[in-house]
């Protein structure tokens, strides 16, 4: 019974000395595991700051390419410079041509109406007379007359005359009378000496039966 007795009184110093290695052991892993733990805040605060920088980067890289694209460099302005000033001087170089052209074109229109009341004129003169009623030509004679801009006949060369009309005749059978008829212009030059501006002529024959 004594022996039992000391020995219940030692059961708890060694039941605490057995439990010591034991609490030194689970502390010890206790401290490996704080050791291995990472801080999750440090890593979100790590990404938070990597994704700004990102953002930064992506944000100025977008800005300087729309800079870029919204925009002329020198050479492209001085390219599109050169191709309008060479549009514009073949524009300013045909202008004279056209302007020409266009007044050719109006005057032999203008020659070509002459000719046709001329023709008309000698056509209505009667078989029994031989000078026309309206502008006095006579048959197998030649005859020069003046008109101005608008083709109204003038009584001689002046100041506003711009188409001479030549009347020649050729030798033809009886009854019938050949005319050469030629508008020039400008009025002043004659055609027997000097080549004329512009010049429209017809070949008539006329029945005096």
């Amino acid at each position: 019974m004594r022996i039992g007795a000391k020995a219940l009184r030692m059961l708890p110093g060694a039941v605490a000395a057995l439990c010591l290695p034991l609490r030194s052991f689970a502390k010890a892993g206790e401290r490996r595991r704080n050791e291995r733990k990472f801080d999750s805040s440090a890593v979100i605060r790590l990404r938070s700051a990597t994704a700004g920088q990102v953002d930064r980067r992506y944000s100025s890289y977008e800005t300087a390419s729309s800079s870029s694209t919204a925009a002329f460099s020198l050479v492209e302005v001085t390219l599109a410079l050169g191709v309008a000033a060479f549009c514009l001087l073949a524009v300013l170089g045909l202008l004279p041509v056209g302007v020409q052209t266009n007044r050719n074109a109006s005057s032999q229109t203008i020659a070509s109406n002459i000719i046709a009341t001329v023709v008309s004129d000698l056509r209505t003169t009667p078989a029994v007379a031989m000078t026309s009623p309206e502008f006095a030509i006579t048959f197998d004679a030649e005859k020069t007359l003046f008109f101005d801009a608008s083709g109204q006949a003038l009584p001689s060369l002046s100041a506003d005359s711009r188409y001479r009309l030549n009347v020649t005749w050729n030798s033809a059978p009886t009854g019938l009378r050949y005319a050469v008829l030629k508008v020039t212009w400008p009025a002043e030059v004659d055609p027997a000496t000097t080549p004329p501006g512009g010049s429209v002529d017809i070949f008539a024959a006329f029945d005096r039966n």
